[in-house]
């Protein structure tokens, strides 16, 4: 009997190599990938991709896909998907654009008018969801076509016509709110580097990178906030157990239904942010605005380690999971191959990631 408990003792006390608690990390797999394609593009691509202009050429995209896929890992880890994030996008941009110029609300309601009507849409599907008890997968399918319909819709009735609604530039210009959703941060900052050579100026002085573009501010915070909230809040915790086992959360007390409609709620969010930054950059929105983004938006969740059956993955590992596309969807530019590749890459990484996650699961669960 002794033996058993010092036997069931040392179980519980023995120490984890640092090794072995690294391999449990869901973000392994995605800092893994990075450091391949970084050492790839090294070999393969012009210099000029790892200049600070070449940096932020590749992160700009990345940023605008990481915003959506950390809404939708933190929405997987829940236990759901949503595949209506690209239409989304769209439709939030319609509600932007039809505000700004059609309606001519001042920039900060235009911009609380598009948040809100994105949480709704996405407390109807998160609702659909919690009480038909049908999957997200096919919920959020049918909500992909509405939404790119209404988009149509919508913008054909806002412009007489046509799938492209612009003069929203003209709109914003002279608003300091502006200045948090387009163009660039730290512009005074990077002067001060050029005037005192610390980086790549032109002839006439200028910096040949005036600042950071905005999306990639909010893609950094973005992944921060997400993940503290993940791995320090007591809402975490609860999106953890909602995705790994509903039914023994809910006994345990975990509001499951309210912590999968937030999910629904701040994913929807998330496709309005992007659309709100690309709406302001563009000067305009149209119909195919975020289109098929939320197939790469799973896909960059899938490779930072969020498993397709929930309860496992990582905020952090989205975000290198986006640095991941955005890196090859530009660094192929800057090669001499064709840029086709790109979509191999999709489905390569994505079935890699997938069997990478499984044996990462094997290993924390210890099934065999």
């Amino acid at each position: 009997m002794s033996d058993l408990a010092v036997e069931s003792t040392d179980e519980r006390v023995k120490n984890v190599s640092l090794i072995s608690r690294l391999m449990k990390r869901p973000e392994l797999g995605a800092l893994a990938g990075l450091a391949l394609v970084t050492i790839f593009f090294a070999f393969t691509a012009d210099p000029k991709m790892f200049s600070l202009a070449g940096f932020l050429n590749f992160m700009t995209p990345a940023s605008q896909l990481g915003i959506l896929a950390i809404g939708a890992a933190l929405l997987m880890i829940g236990g759901e998907f949503d595949l209506s994030v690209g239409s989304m996008v769209a439709f939030t941009g319609l509600i932007f654009g039809a505000a700004m110029v059609t309606f001519e609300l001042p920039l900060y309601a235009a911009i609380i008018v598009t948040f809100m009507v994105a949480a709704a849409m996405g407390a109807v599907n998160g609702q659909i969801v919690i009480r038909t008890g049908l999957p997200s997968f096919i919920v959020t399918l049918a909500f992909l076509f509405i939404l790119r319909g209404l988009s149509l819709v919508g913008l054909k009735a806002a412009t007489g016509g046509s799938t492209q609604l612009r003069g929203v530039r003209e709109k914003v210009e002279g608003s300091w709110i502006a200045d948090f959703f387009s163009g660039e941060a730290f512009t005074p900052l990077f002067y001060w580097l050029a005037e005192n050579g610390l980086v790549d100026t032109f002839k006439s002085g200028k910096p040949k990178v005036d600042g950071i573009p905005v999306e990639i501010i909010w893609f950094t915070l973005l992944a921060g906030v997400a993940t503290w909230i993940l791995l320090r809040s007591r809402f975490g915790s609860w999106i953890f157990a909602s995705g790994g086992d509903s039914s023994a959360a809910s006994n345990s007390g975990v509001p499951v239904r309210r912590v999968k409609m937030y999910l629904f709620m701040f994913t929807a969010c998330c496709a309005a942010l992007v659309a709100i930054l690309t709406v302001m950059d563009a000067g305009s929105t149209d119909a195919r605005r975020g289109f098929q983004k939320e197939f790469e938006a799973i896909i960059a969740a899938v490779i930072g380690g969020s498993l397709l059956t929930g309860g496992y993955g990582s905020a952090i590992g989205a975000f290198f999971g986006s640095i991941i596309f955005g890196m090859v969807l530009i660094g192929l530019s800057y090669t001499n191959i064709d840029q086709d590749w790109y979509l191999v890459f999709l489905g390569s990484m994505l079935l890699l990631a997938v069997l990478f996650n499984n044996m990462i699961r094997k290993r924390v669960t210890g099934e065999r």
